[in-house]
């Protein structure tokens, strides 16, 4: 039955490749100017008129230095220092080299006082290739932002294009480990009043290109803050069509009245702390149901309307072997999980002391990831079906085009440096389970060059509509997409992603209802986005990378790249010491101490249904255990302890040879007890002034 429409496809799509090469060849001719949309000040980009970093390799670029940074950063908190430095002066910055070695791409660099640094980009030469290859050029320059972006070298410069993220509070319920902002460990509280909120959301929307139509709440924990409810639905009143909440679950977890009130609210999406499947692989939180408190978490927020993004921190030989896991849990489950995000480790916050052997064995990149991918799933080709996440721009700015000038916001559109992020798809029959990557049935290389081909040529809604038609079908390859997948399926997918033709999909706008949320699940294909997102740290920066950044974040002092705040010269802890609202001390005496979840602590979530599937085997998996076998600490606490040890051991063997030196050397003779250390009697007192009775004693 299937295979005789697969071959009637394969034939449009040979008759739609003829077709292209006409329309295309007349489409070119006098392409029309760009246009100025309402959202930017300055008109749309062409494809040629896009700039590029530097890329390839060996290349000479800026980054930082990982001892002299916390200095600097250390005599601005204790005020030696004013943070005005930082816009000023290129503080604890030099050149780094990026080069092959080994079939490995690596950074390195040399600091005249702390000496030579190098670290892992890639361990996959033709991988980074690719990635950088297929990146199709920075967005617009950010405009009408000079009162917003101002941080120095730090300054974000290009595009609007993600993410707003805004911290609501530094309180946590959790004490995690690694954790890029230290929660509940710096002393005092940052947390943001109802103006500051709202101010952040004001500003955010005058900074062009207007592209932003996401905002991110985050913490800490920000469901701890007063105002999470009504941030959500400020947010939605200002503009932004996906709200979204950077959680650890655990609220939502206790209420499915709490998730009803988010939902209603205007949040979208839930992106949910996610180490792994079973409570083993989420031991390291040292939450004694932490697995559990995930899933109620997903069930709660699913049933209120709310869509979740399980986003998991991957360390190297602590849950990169949960990679193939979650993705199977999400194959597994594909009516309720439709983006997974995966996050190579940043070593920052607790992490930024790091030792060399720990960094070295813990370092994933996103090389990493798309080989775990393949050889735990048996999923995508690293170079076929992975791609920079920028990759899409190509498709928001056709998107651009064809939603005209008037538009208020322009299109999503990730276009961060390649070596910030990476994507594949995977389309899912939610019916069959059934799945494929997207780019083994979609020649995605060429439908890119296709569509900035259309792009480029300027001309209206129906053109440009025809066009991208024409180059979906003569890229579309019917045998190895999914059985029940069509050419139709295709091009209404594609139109649902950019609402191209203003067909009813279900709203998300402002005003949407739960009708709506129903209408867009009831499609009957997942596209199953698995995104990695790699955050640098002192030992991989590159400027390159934070001037245009799609993540940036709002704070009282501007908005800033998330690696110049959270890593970086560490703006976040510059800026909360700054706009600290209260003292630890003070906070708890006029608020009480919020609970927190650590020791092993377990989370009161009740009794309730199990309606997600769960594979027991991955469930039932015990730790990973490659760094117990090459005697490596896991943690920086673990770390510290050991540093801890060692001192007491070397102390306690610096005691024993004083003493055998003082028995087989001196002749001398212990006191009953043992020889009293110096330090014991409290240090070394001035001796007491001679009498003139008093004779000098040999030895002293």
């Amino acid at each position: 039955m299937h295979k005789p429409i697969k071959y009637a496809e394969k034939a449009l799509a040979i008759a739609a490749n003829g077709a292209w090469t006409v329309f295309d060849s007349l489409n070119q001719i006098n392409q029309k100017p760009s246009f100025t949309p309402k959202w930017s000040d300055k008109p749309l980009l062409k494809s040629y008129e896009k700039q590029k970093p530097p890329l390839g390799w060996p290349r000479t670029t800026d980054s930082l230095c990982p001892r002299c940074v916390p200095e600097i950063r250390s005599q601005i908190l204790d005020g030696k220092l004013p943070h005005e430095v930082l816009l000023n002066e290129k503080v604890g910055e030099i050149k780094a080299q990026i080069i092959e070695r080994d079939g490995q791409i690596l950074m390195v660099k040399d600091c005249p006082k702390h000496g030579h640094f190098e670290d892992v980009m890639a361990m996959d030469t033709e991988f980074f290739k690719h990635l950088e290859e297929v990146f199709p050029g920075r967005d617009i320059r950010a405009h009408n932002d000079e009162k917003l972006h101002n941080h120095g070298t730090s300054t974000v410069k290009h595009g609007r294009g993600s993410v707003l993220t805004i911290d609501l509070t530094n309180r946590c319920n959790m004490m995690c480990d690694p954790c890029f902002m230290d929660a509940n460990q710096v002393g005092f509280v940052h947390e943001l009043t109802w103006d500051e909120i709202k101010t952040m959301l004001d500003n955010a929307i005058t900074i062009k290109p207007r592209r932003q139509m996401s905002v991110q709440f985050s913490g800490g924990e920000p469901t701890l803050s007063p105002y999470f409810l009504d941030a959500v639905r400020y947010s939605r009143k200002v503009g932004y069509n996906s709200v979204q909440a950077a959680t650890n679950g655990i609220e939502f977890a206790k209420s499915p009245e709490f998730c009803k009130q988010a939902a209603e609210a205007g949040l979208r999406y839930a992106y949910l702390q996610f180490d792994g499947i079973g409570n083993a692989a989420n031991a390291h939180r040292k939450v004694g149901n932490m697995f559990d408190v995930k899933v109620r978490a997903i069930q709660n927020l699913h049933a209120a309307g709310v869509d979740i993004v399980p986003v998991t921190t991957i360390v190297n030989g602590i849950n990169n072997e949960q990679v193939g896991k979650i993705i199977q849990f999400a194959l597994d489950n594909p009516k309720i999980i439709s983006f997974l995000s995966f996050q190579p480790v940043s070593f920052t916050g607790r992490d930024e002391e790091v030792t060399d052997e720990r960094r070295v064995a813990q370092r994933y990149t996103l090389s990493h990831l798309a080989h775990d991918v393949k050889n735990q799933t048996g999923l995508g080709e690293p170079v076929r079906d992975w791609f920079p996440i920028s990759f899409m721009s190509t498709f928001s700015d056709w998107a651009d085009q064809v939603h005209g000038p008037n538009a208020d916001w322009g299109q999503l559109s990730c276009g961060c440096h390649p070596n910030c992020g990476i994507g594949m798809a995977l389309m899912i029959d939610k019916e069959t389970k059934e799945s494929a990557p997207v780019t083994a049935f979609l020649n995605a290389e060429r439908l890119a060059k296709d569509v900035a081909r259309v792009n480029d040529a300027g001309r209206g809604k129906f053109l440009s509509v025809v066009g991208v038609t024409m180059a979906l079908l003569r890229n579309y390859n019917p045998f190895n997409a999914p059985t029940h997948f069509s050419i139709f399926s295709l091009l209404a997918k594609f139109d649902k992603c950019f609402g191209a033709t203003g067909r009813n999909y279900g709203s998300v706008t402002g005003d949407r209802t739960m009708d709506d949320i129903n209408k867009r699940r009831a499609d009957r294909w997942n596209f199953l986005f698995i995104a990695g997102m790699w955050f640098q740290d002192l030992f991989n920066y590159d400027f390159r990378r934070t001037e245009q950044c799609i993540i940036p974040y709002a704070t009282q002092e501007g908005e800033i790249s998330f690696c110049a705040y959270n890593t970086g010269v560490g703006w976040r802890n510059i800026i909360e010491k700054m706009h600290m609202t209260a003292t630890l001390t003070k906070w708890y005496e006029e608020h009480g101490r919020h609970e927190i979840f650590a020791g092993g602590k377990k989370v009161g979530i009740g009794e309730a249904e199990l309606r997600l599937k769960l594979n027991q085997e991955h469930v039932q998996g015990g730790l990973q255990h490659d760094l117990d076998d090459k005697g490596i600490a896991k943690t920086a606490r673990e770390e510290k302890l050991r540093a801890r040890d060692a001192k007491i051991k070397n102390d306690a063997e610096n005691a024993r040879m004083a003493k055998l030196y003082r028995e087989n050397v001196l002749g001398e003779k212990a006191p009953e007890g043992g020889f009293v250390s110096i330090d014991q009697l409290g240090g070394i007192k001035p001796a007491p002034a001679k009498t003139e009775k008093e004779e000098p004693v040999m030895g002293d």
